[in-house]
């Protein structure tokens, strides 16, 4: 009794808002059957009172989608299809993205490279953000663009992997893995996912590579740089590649590239964070900070 009293309470500053009274009306064998419209009263008023609506389920995006044709907010030619769950009371959020990554692939396997900082706009919010998710033993992602999104599904994404893995009693391939990310962010094409990732993985075929977005994109490669720093990166990259790099070689390349990026790319800095990919799973080859780095190693004073 005392819990249903609280319920009542708590819903009772929605009065003017939901019709309480099939529910205060009914009893304990009676309340199975009010349930299901005071649930629609309750999801009607939420909609009508705000921009968007949590969705409940295993698969968010196609709950949303039922609410497509009545959205609170739709007018007639004012609403695109892919600002539904938008409210036009606040203005669109425009991300300020920043950072660098890269990633290629060499005789040894692949070089896996991020720098580690975060940024709101001109504001640095953190200077050691790990940027490569290591998914399982045999693969890694990047993160660039927004990092909760980047971050949550890519664990996602290793969740998936192993569920796989014990439903088909062997290791999944990088393709496999990229596929269902590329499907996930798909699904969610047009909600607002800030994502340019990278998968990269040894699997019975060998080292590969693919690039995933948050539009579903997939692409594979020899080698991907992702970022505002990423023209930077390319420039360092392209002129040192080939594909008959040492291990030590690819892995100088691959440093160099993001500390060049960082010192002209005011988005990008912190450390650069080095990942070895190889047929025996990957392995974390540095951790250095860029401006110990300039000082010791790349600093054209150095030079001369």
């Amino acid at each position: 009794r005392r819990v249903r009293g609280f319920i009542l309470l708590t819903f009772s500053m929605l009065a003017h808002k939901i019709n309480l009274s099939p529910f205060l009306d009914c009893t304990s064998t009676t309340l199975d059957a009010c349930s299901s419209s005071f649930s629609e009263d309750i999801e009607k008023c939420i909609l009508q009172d705000q921009g968007f609506v949590i969705p409940p389920g295993h698969m968010p995006h196609v709950n949303l989608s039922k609410q497509n044709d009545k959205h609170p907010f739709q007018s007639d030619n004012s609403w695109s299809d892919t600002k539904k769950y938008e409210s036009p009371l606040n203005p669109e959020i425009k991300f300020k993205h920043g950072t660098t990554t890269l990633s290629f692939i060499f005789q040894g396997g692949i070089i896996v490279a991020v720098d580690s900082r975060s940024t709101m706009g001109s504001y640095i919010a953190s200077g050691s953000v790990k940027k490569v998710i290591e998914i399982n033993s045999y693969l890694l992602g990047t993160m660039a663009g927004g990092a909760a999104d980047c971050s949550f599904w890519e664990r996602h994404l290793g969740r998936e992997c192993r569920l796989w893995e014990l439903r088909n009693k062997e290791r999944i391939s990088v393709a496999a893995a990229s596929k269902i990310l590329s499907n996930i962010t798909y699904s969610y094409k047009g909600y607002g996912l800030s994502m340019g990732t990278m998968v990269a993985g040894w699997d019975k075929t060998g080292p590969n590579l693919y690039y995933v977005d948050d539009d579903g994109t997939r692409l594979k490669g020899q080698r991907f740089s992702v970022g505002s720093g990423s023209t930077y990166a390319y420039g360092v990259l392209d002129s040192g590649y080939k594909w008959d790099l040492s291990v030590e070689e690819a892995i100088e390349l691959g440093r160099r590239s993001i500390f060049h990026a960082t010192h002209r790319d005011a988005f990008s800095g912190g450390s650069v964070n080095v990942y070895h990919v190889h047929k025996d799973g990957w392995t974390k080859i540095s951790s250095q900070d860029v401006t110990q780095l300039f000082y010791e190693k790349y600093d054209p004073k150095l030079r001369v």
